[in-house]
């Protein structure tokens, strides 16, 4: 069971009358239904769907665990032909059918069938996309009108009701008054000072809200990414940018499909400019780390036992001169010690341990030889199923050019 919008799901449109369909589809049917999969808000033009893959995951592990999907049309398994066709033969190698109940096609294994089947993906495809064609075309005409289109407002902002057509509700966006104050002492942080230190960094300012009890709408702690983004957003000078990437890309669009509506300020033109200039002139593109290091040993592996965040490098240099490396936690280094007390250890104290455990547990004369042998049977396999799908490749490239001179032969002769 599935639905395309989060709006669908949260009013629960479809969701229950799909079940009911089913159910009762399954029972006049003599079919047992031993599990239910259902998507709320997503879209059936890709496969990244979590029960979506759990799914085709359960159907092919081996177990039979059943031998039937039931759906209320295609176009909720899929909306995309190729990677319908892709799954359903994934799925009849392991003996499961997908059968809907709204658009029975016959025995599959009748071309005649499957053709019908074939033409229903392909029209729930050009359906889906005509359908997206004029939703984003409705969703420009609403941003060019001033309006808001759904999505979460940043923060600073609240949405307020602008007018009423029908049963439809436009909204726009208002500044408000509390979160608006948050926002402008980023600002003033990043080019002033908090009155006991001088202009903060982005890093520095993450770390001075959520040590000061500051969160995000959803109360969450502040982060790195969430404050570049926002001292880098046009809709605090009055700017709202609309269709500037797409939804499943995110590859930026041209200027000429980018829609700017002027909305409320809450920060000065000048003020924006200068962070922008800031931004820009210490981004690491421009200007290079001042401290270089080699490959790292444990990088993406070490985790910090507090907060389960991963341990970073850092460095420190005595009065001496010397350099001393350690890891650290990242989310103590990034957000400040409200996130994780932290817990650094030096960087060759760890890396000798892990070492020295490794030398003793898996790099064993015995242990060495099972892992090779393993290795090296997986190899065998892999090859012997890679020569097999050669072999059914050229005796399918054999059998395509036998038809296509009997083709040309017959036309000939015709």
């Amino acid at each position: 069971m599935r639905v395309s919008t989060g709006r669908q799901a949260e009013h629960d449109l479809s969701i229950p009358d799909q079940r009911s369909q089913l159910q009762s589809w399954c029972r006049g049917n003599g079919h047992p239904v031993v599990a239910e999969y259902v998507e709320a808000g997503a879209s059936a033009g890709d496969d990244r769907r979590p029960s979506f893959q759990q799914m085709i995951e359960r159907a092919c592990d081996g177990e039979h665990a059943f031998d039937l999907i039931v759906v209320h049309s295609y176009s909720r398994f899929f909306r995309e032909a190729f990677e319908q066709e892709f799954y359903l033969r994934k799925l009849a190698k392991h003996s499961v059918r997908v059968v809907s109940i709204t658009q029975p096609v016959g025995d599959e294994t009748e071309p005649v069938h499957a053709m019908m089947r074939k033409v229903i993906a392909l029209f729930d495809e050009y359906q889906s996309k005509e359908n997206a064609k004029h939703v984003i075309r409705s969703m420009k005409e609403n941003a060019r009108q001033g309006f808001w289109n759904g999505a979460t407002p940043p923060l600073g902002y609240r949405l307020i009701e602008a007018e009423k057509r029908g049963a439809k509700i436009k909204k726009k966006l208002e500044v408000d008054p509390v979160e608006a104050e948050t926002v402008r002492l980023m600002f003033k942080l990043y080019l002033l000072e908090d009155g006991s230190t001088g202009a903060l960094g982005v890093k520095e300012i993450v770390k001075w809200l959520n040590a000061r009890g500051y969160r995000t709408r959803r109360g969450k702690s502040f982060g790195v990414g969430h404050v570049h983004k926002l001292l880098t957003n046009t809709v605090y000078i009055g700017r709202w940018k609309f269709n500037q990437a797409s939804s499943k890309t995110r590859k930026r669009k041209a200027d000429d499909e980018v829609i700017e509506i002027p909305v409320p300020a809450m920060v000065e033109l000048d003020t924006f400019e200068q962070v922008r200039r800031q931004l820009h002139a210490r981004s690491p593109k421009r200007q290079p780390p001042r401290v270089t290091t080699g490959p790292i040993l444990l990088t993406g592996l070490a985790v910090c036992a507090t907060c389960h965040g991963g341990m970073t490098l850092r460095t420190g240099t005595s009065k001496g001169g010397q350099v001393y490396r350690y890891y650290t936690c990242s989310n103590c280094a990034t957000k400040g010690k409200t996130a994780c007390k932290g817990r650094s250890i030096p960087m060759g104290k760890l890396d000798a341990l892990v070492t020295d455990h490794l030398l003793e547990r898996l790099f064993k004369p015995e242990r060495l030889a099972l892992i090779l042998a393993s290795l090296s049977s997986r190899r065998a396999e892999q090859a012997a199923a890679l020569n097999s799908r050669i072999v059914c490749l050229q005796r399918e490239m054999i059998e395509a050019d036998d038809s296509s001179n009997a083709c040309i032969g017959w036309s000939k002769t015709g």
